[in-house]
């Protein structure tokens, strides 16, 4: 035996005792986690070999640091009151058809009138074979009651032709007198209301608006421009028209006011972290229309959607934004590689330790890995490269 053999000493490969476990497998290299690897440990050749501190078991690995997520706002704050006597109810209205049938008997008593008192031309009645009453001069006699009778007649045809109106599909009237709200008409079709009332239609069908590019920031105070898809129908006429001057500018300042407070809760853009970003497009519509609806309610508005079609950096600062992008994708890239080479490294030579195929004390350990680790490196991103 030699001087070299005498010297060296070989740890026997322990055997399983009946009913125990099999021998345990020892990482090579503990944590999953890149930041907690010291990988520039991993080339280094010293000459004599650094003794490894046993551990009691494995390490756990560190969680990646999160941005503490801020929850997206909520309808904290109370909505501004809206006037609880102006409700919409129906307004006075009578089908066409009855005064349009009313109108005409109006105006055949009118006639009547006319012709009793004997002013129809002759060639009229003669046409008509109707009797004359005109006196012996051939004159015709118009006395006090016939001539209220007349203007009576008229008048009431006057206010059923003028009152008829035609209602259409997804418009409304709001009936006002002197300033006072008297109802709201929703009927299609002819319809007869008091000519002495005031109508201000309202559109009722389901809209949709898409707004502008408009400006904000996130939660980091980077500038974006933003557009909103809103889907809403007036619910209300009353409130709608007379509880704001003008309720689609009203909704239009709204959305902006909302999109505001919604993007400058979270960053655009979570770059080196795993964290809500703005990006979810779901999550801040919902915002947004939980926001709309509590503003826009008072005013008769109801939001049924209120959606980001596209949320970008502003001009300004779009290019840099997207070599941080860039350089963000790499480096997740690069770390996910690293991940797994590492992990591949550590099952290789667990592998040969424990099944008995090779016996490595530290510094060949350190070596294997080290040549396993630039090998699979250089192979995998060869191999994605291409």
């Amino acid at each position: 035996m030699t001087e070299a053999s005498m010297h060296k000493t070989t740890d026997p490969v322990p055997t399983p005792e009946e009913g125990a476990p099999g021998p345990r497998r020892v990482a090579v290299i503990r944590g999953e986690s890149t930041a907690e690897i010291p990988v520039h440990l991993l080339f280094r050749d010293d000459t004599v070999p650094t003794p490894v501190v046993p551990q009691p078991g494995p390490k756990p690995t560190a969680a990646p640091v999160r941005r503490a997520a801020r929850p997206l706002p909520a309808p904290v704050r109370p909505a501004p009151p809206g006037d609880p006597g102006l409700v919409e109810r129906p307004g006075p209205v009578v089908p066409g058809a009855v005064a349009v049938a009313a109108g005409l008997a109006a105006l055949a008593g009118c006639a009547a009138v006319v012709w009793s008192a004997g002013l129809l031309p002759a060639a009229v009645t003669d046409a008509l074979r109707l009797p004359s009453y005109t006196d012996a001069g051939g004159h015709g006699v118009m006395g006090p009651a016939r001539w209220a009778l007349l203007v009576l007649g008229t008048a009431l045809a006057v206010v059923c032709f003028g009152g008829l109106g035609r209602g259409r599909v997804g418009c409304a009237w709001v009936l006002s007198l002197c300033g006072d709200y008297r109802g709201s008409v929703r009927r299609t079709g002819l319809v007869w209301t008091s000519p002495l009332l005031l109508r201000r239609p309202v559109d009722v069908r389901l809209r949709h608006w898409r707004s502008e590019p408009m400006p904000a920031v996130d939660a980091d105070g980077t500038a974006l421009r933003a557009v909103v898809l809103v889907v809403w129908r007036v619910r209300d006429t009353a409130r709608a028209a007379l509880a704001v001057e003008d309720h689609v500018v009203y909704l239009r300042d709204q959305v902006e006011a909302a999109m505001a407070r919604v993007l400058s809760r979270l960053p655009a853009d979570a770059f080196h972290e795993d964290a809500p970003t703005l990006r979810d497009a779901e999550a801040v519509g919902d915002a947004l229309t939980r926001l709309l609806k509590a503003e826009a309610e008072p005013v008769g508005i109801e939001v049924y959607a209120a959606q980001p079609v596209r949320i970008e950096y502003a001009p300004e600062v779009a290019a840099a934004m997207r070599r941080r992008r860039v350089a963000a994708i790499d480096a997740r890239h690069r770390d996910a590689v690293l991940s797994s080479v590492v992990d591949a490294v550590d099952d290789t030579v667990a592998r040969l330790t424990s099944r008995g195929l090779v016996e490595l004390d530290d510094y060949e350990r350190r070596v294997l890995v080290k040549d396993l680790t630039v090998a699979f490196y250089t192979g995998r991103g060869g191999a994605e490269g291409a």
